[in-house]
């Protein structure tokens, strides 16, 4: 590469950010707005982009050759004519991993021991000691078991749990005891006392838990997701709530964020509801400068990049 790589930048980065992404390509023109609206002013000079680009802008970008998204999950860049174009995209999967295995592992503890019970003693100033179940012997089941999921097999181990799972692409995977293929997914739900979907939401994954998988797991069982909603039908999972099919739920991530102030998500019985922030910490912040800056380096030696997102599959 030469001196004539734009890199334009949006997002939250802070000067030593900055810095650290300049030193990683000291030749290049690195460029940063804090709006969107303004990089996309100068798109059509961009060779690469860290952020977001429009359709709009897309578009214009006469040179772009690579987008680095911000997300673990792309979905927004994911339209169908970023998808047709040349333009290569990489995102910052892995940078929220340890995070998110630790929500997931607070809401499995809030909904076995019953947290709000003790929440609304506390507020009533009242003594309400009762005899509580452990996670201990316990089954998680994973959806998905990318860098997230792997985090949580092992925090799950910690806790002397057995883990299952299913993926996309089955093989073998640390601290989980047994792997179930796709068309085994009921059988899966069966036997877990805890589902935690960590798969991105693609149009395989999409709607992939409907009504029979509701029904197919154990009445005791809860339901977690902190990776994309829209995974699990919205219709079938209120009904499994209400009607008791499954015993509660914890979730970050929704179909609509923010979720709206009507939606019945809010007041689902034995339902812990987080506004999709399980990975917002400093250090998930940190680690994607860390992968950008990494790919930067790794983009002007002309050496291949990491995190490539596979647009046929969407992540």
């Amino acid at each position: 590469m030469t001196a004539s790589l734009v890199v334009l930048i949006s997002g939250a980065v802070t000067d030593p950010q900055l810095a650290q992404i300049r030193g990683a390509s000291p030749t290049a023109d690195v460029r940063y707005f804090a709006r969107r609206e303004d990089l996309e002013a100068v798109i059509h000079e961009a060779d690469v982009v860290a952020g977001h680009v429009s359709e709009t802008a897309l578009a214009r970008a006469t040179r772009l050759k690579w987008v680095q998204s911000w997300a673990a999950g792309p979905n927004e860049l994911m339209y169908p004519a970023f998808i047709e174009s040349p333009v290569i995209a990489t995102s910052c999967k892995s940078n929220g991993a340890i995070p998110l295995a630790e929500h997931a592992m607070m809401l499995m503890l809030m909904l076995n021991r019953d947290m709000p019970r003790w929440m609304r003693a506390q507020a009533e100033r009242r003594w309400d000691a009762w005899s509580h179940p452990e996670l201990n012997g316990l089954t998680c089941g994973i959806i998905g078991l990318g860098y997230s999921g792997v985090d949580l097999a092992l925090k799950c181990k910690a806790f002397h749990m057995r883990v299952v799972g299913i993926r996309r692409t089955p093989q073998p995977t640390p601290n989980v005891d047994h792997l179930y293929r796709q068309d085994q997914l009921h059988e899966f739900l069966g036997e877990s006392d805890f589902i935690v979907v960590t798969a991105p939401r693609t149009p395989e994954t999409t709607g992939m838990l409907g009504e029979a998988e509701f029904r197919a797991m154990k009445r005791t069982a809860y339901y977690i997701c902190f990776s994309r909603g829209g995974i699990a039908d919205d219709d079938a999972l209120l009904r499994a709530l209400n009607e008791g099919w499954i015993a509660g739920a914890g979730l970050d991530a929704h179909s609509v964020e923010p979720l709206p102030a009507d939606s019945p998500f809010w007041s689902a019985p034995n339902t812990l509801v987080t506004p999709h922030n399980g990975a917002s910490t400093p250090f998930t912040r940190q680690r994607g400068i860390d992968i950008f800056a990494e790919n930067l380096r790794r983009y002007t030696a002309g050496e291949p990049l990491i995190n490539l997102v596979d647009k046929s599959v969407g992540y």
